[in-house]
Parts: structure tokens; C-alpha cells; sequence
């Protein structure tokens, strides 16, 4: 297999950025206090997202900015909780107070081509500030706009679309349903063909709380490897692209009955667990984590599929019953957030879709997370190149020492592998 630096590391070019616009509502709006679910409250961050497009000659003569611009406005309109503010309610518990206020807009336009991000754009961005510019005072949680746009024209009249993303208002799915509907209104349509839902307290603690299961999510754990994250030994992010061929390899490591449930995640949505099922147009935060407890001895010492085992075990646990009793014992404890030391979060983004996204110049050439986080959280995503191959892409953040044990045992797995096959690649960033 071979391991390149990715272009983009060495990428430089301007970008020239118009003063960030407020957009609001095209229409007059409720002013209204909108209560967070007790999941929405733990997830005080911000998310950033890319999408990459392409020029499409369909689309001569039309300007994306003011297309999506202009659609923004009429969006939010249907989503007006975004054109608020975050305020602290009781218990410290955020609320979203409906002031029409309006997102940020920034138009841009830098002097790169598409072509210049390679066949396959992929994180790391080195280059992800200059595409979603951080507006002061612009990203904290209260007291602030709580979406962010920047749609920067490139050389080649393709565009790259950037937003960031208060976490508490909404999740992946959530933000994509959010987009789509962008997209459907750039394209002419007067409503969106999914209706956006609030119904926050359909995912709030019961009353009185009951926590009725096990929940190793709180489990205190003794940190016993503090001295592998100092900072010498560095931070390595991989972004590893496995094709039809690679994953094939790796099946063969596993038992037949276990190979379906080998993409499984962690992290799992509860929406569809839920009898009956929350409302469609839902669009607040709907994922609970079940953890698996384990030791590195353990996974060393034992087969890649006792790994797997703890995966399937770990989703299968998540019923209705389960994600109530997370709630109550996350109400219960009052945390801010999940404190699951020494824990690796690998999320399933592949059901996400959001390089489905159409403005009307078609799907995005690359659309997800615009950064790898410096937590032990993953995520892995559908990736076509240039030529149509499909793979899978698993950007991976890992200690130096770390990172080039796993690329020796992931190379010892695939050994097998002809480095002709497109998708056969190790794309490496040093961070």
C-alpha cells in the first residue's frame, strides 16, 4: 500500500472575504423561548462542516453566493430556531430565545481551482480557516449567532459551501436535513419537502428519573497512560481510504456470522429505536453512546473479532428503554458532558449523505466534517475519487508511537493487496 502526504498540506492561496453579513428570516417570525432537550444540553460545542462542488454548465450565469444567500433567508424562515440565540435558563440549562436575529454570511472567493484540492478532497484541511473564517465573539455558546456560513467562489467557478454549527441546536442528520431543505429552496421550491419538527421534550429526562440500566458511559477510570500524551511524542492524523478490495481482505479475518456487522458504530441513533419512532422532520439531537469497557491487554491478546463482538454487543443494547435510562442518568448527574476517559468514539457518518446536498450544481465532490478532532472521537465516510471508485474513508488521530504500530498491523493485514487498485491508498498528515 502507499502512504502519500496529501496535497492540500502544501496548498497556499488567498482568499478575499466580503465583511460578515446577519441574515434573517425572509418573513416575520414567533419570538418565542424554545426549550433544548435534555440531550440537545450535553453537546456544547461547535461543528464544522465542508462541501466541495463542482461547476456545473447547467448552472451558467447563476451565482451561487447570491443563490444561496437568498435561499438562506427564505430557509430560515421554516427553521427560525437557527436565527436565535442560545440564553441560560434554569439549572443552568440552555434555551433558545427565537429573536430573528439572523445567521452569518460571508462571501469569499479565493484564487485556487477545485482541481488544486486533488481528485478526492479529504481531512485533515490544513486550509479549513481560510474557508469558514472565525468571526470574533462568534463562536461561543451564548449570547451568539448560531450558524455560520462562508460560500467561497473558486477560479474554476466551482465553490466550496462551509458552516459551523452550535451542536446543541442539532446533530448530524439534523444539520443535513437542515441543508437539504437549503438546497430544495436554491432550487426553486416555496417549502421544504421535509417540514422541520421542534418536540424537544420528547427526549427529556422522565420524572421522576430512572436509570434502569447499566451505563459504563460514567464509569471513572483510572488514566494509567498520561505519559503517552505529553507532547513530545506528537499528534498523527491518517486518513485511510479502503476500497471494495480491502475490505474484502479484511473480512477474511472475521467469522461469517459476525461480517454484516462489521461497519457498525458507536454511536448510535436512538430516532428509529424509539416506538414509535420520534417525528419525521425531527431535527434536534438524537444520539446516545453505549460504551464498550475493555482493556488494551485484552484487545492485543485476543482476535480482531472479540473487538467486534463488544461492537454488536454494545449496539444491540440500545433499545428505547436503554436511551431513557441514559437521559435520566445523565440528568442526574448534571454533567455537561459524557466523561468517558480513556474512551474511543468511532461514529458511522455514512448514513449522514450529506454530499447529497444540491444547490442545483449537483452533489458535493466531498461534504462532511471539515476537521479531525483532537479527541478520541472518529468517524468514517463514503469517498468516490475522480474515477468513480468507491471507498471508505476513516480519518484516524493517534499518537505518533501509536499510529505507526497501527499502519505496521494494518499493512501486516493487507499485505496481500496489489498497490494498483485505486482506492489502496494511506493518505498521512502530521499535525
Amino acid at each position: 500500500m502507499e502512504i502519500l502526504a496529501p496535497s492540500p498540506t502544501s496548498l497556499v492561496f488567498k482568499v478575499r472575504r466580503c465583511e460578515p453579513q446577519l441574515i434573517a428570516p425572509a418573513k416575520p417570525t414567533p419570538h418565542e423561548f424554545k426549550p433544548l432537550s435534555d440531550v440537545d444540553d450535553v453537546e456544547r460545542c461547535q461543528i464544522p462542516v465542508i462541501q466541495f462542488y463542482r461547476f456545473d454548465y447547467s448552472m451558467q450565469g447563476k451565482d451561487p453566493v447570491i443563490v444561496i444567500r437568498e435561499a438562506l433567508a427564505q430557509t430560515l424562515v421554516f427553521y427560525y430556531p437557527f436565527a436565535g440565540r442560545l440564553r441560560e435558563g434554569p439549572d443552568s440549562k440552555f434555551i433558545v430565545e427565537c429573536t430573528g436575529e439572523g445567521a452569518i454570511f460571508i462571501e469569499a472567493d479565493a484564487d485556487v481551482t477545485l482541481d488544486h484540492f486533488g481528485d478526492a478532497p479529504h481531512p485533515p484541511f490544513s486550509f479549513v480557516d481560510e474557508l469558514l473564517f472565525d468571526v470574533p465573539d462568534s463562536g461561543e455558546m451564548l449570547n451568539c449567532p448560531l450558524l455560520l456560513i462562508q460560500e467561497t467562489r473558486l477560479k474554476c467557478r466551482s465553490f466550496i459551501f462551509a458552516l459551523h454549527f452550535n451542536h446543541v441546536m442539532t446533530d448530524g442528520i439534523g444539520i443535513v436535513q437542515f441543508m437539504n431543505a437549503l438546497g430544495e429552496i436554491a432550487q426553486g421550491a416555496t417549502t421544504p419537502s421535509i417540514l422541520s419538527v421542534w418536540q424537544r421534550e420528547l427526549l427529556n429526562a422522565r420524572d421522576p428519573p430512572r436509570v434502569t440500566c447499566t451505563h459504563h458511559e460514567f464509569d471513572e477510570v483510572a488514566d494509567t497512560n498520561s505519559g503517552l500524551s505529553n507532547a513530545s511524542n506528537g499528534m498523527t492524523c491518517c486518513s485511510f481510504c479502503f476500497g471494495s478490495t480491502q475490505i474484502s481482505t479484511i473480512r477474511k479475518f472475521i467469522p461469517h456470522h459476525l461480517q454484516k456487522c462489521s461497519r457498525s458504530e458507536i454511536l448510535t441513533a436512538c430516532m428509529w429505536r424509539f416506538c414509535p419512532p420520534l417525528p419525521a422532520g425531527y431535527y434536534g439531537n438524537a444520539i446516545v453512546a453505549s460504551a464498550i469497557l475493555t482493556t488494551a491487554g485484552e484487545l492485543c491478546q485476543n482476535p480482531i473479532e472479540y473487538a467486534l463482538e463488544l461492537v454488536k454487543t454494545a449496539k444491540a443494547n440500545v433499545s428505547e428503554e436503554y436511551a431513557r435510562s441514559l437521559i435520566d442518568l445523565m440528568v442526574i448527574k448534571s454533567r455537561p458532558r459524557l466523561p468517558m476517559v480513556r474512551s474511543y468514539i468511532v461514529s458511522d457518518l455514512t448514513s449522514v449523505r450529506s454530499r447529497d446536498v444540491n444547490f442545483g450544481w449537483g452533489k458535493a465532490v466531498y461534504g462532511v466534517l471539515a476537521k479531525v478532532f483532537p479527541e478520541p472521537i472518529n468517524f468514517y465516510i463514503p469517498l468516490k475519487n475522480s474515477e468513480g471508485d468507491n471507498g471508505i474513508l476513516v480519518p484516524v488521530y493517534l499518537q505518533s508511537l501509536a499510529m505507526e504500530r497501527f499502519l505496521k498491523e494494518l499493512h501486516c493485514m493487507l499485505k496481500d493487496q496489489s498497490d494498483s487498485n485505486p482506492m489502496s491508498k494511506l493518505i498521512m498528515s502530521s499535525l
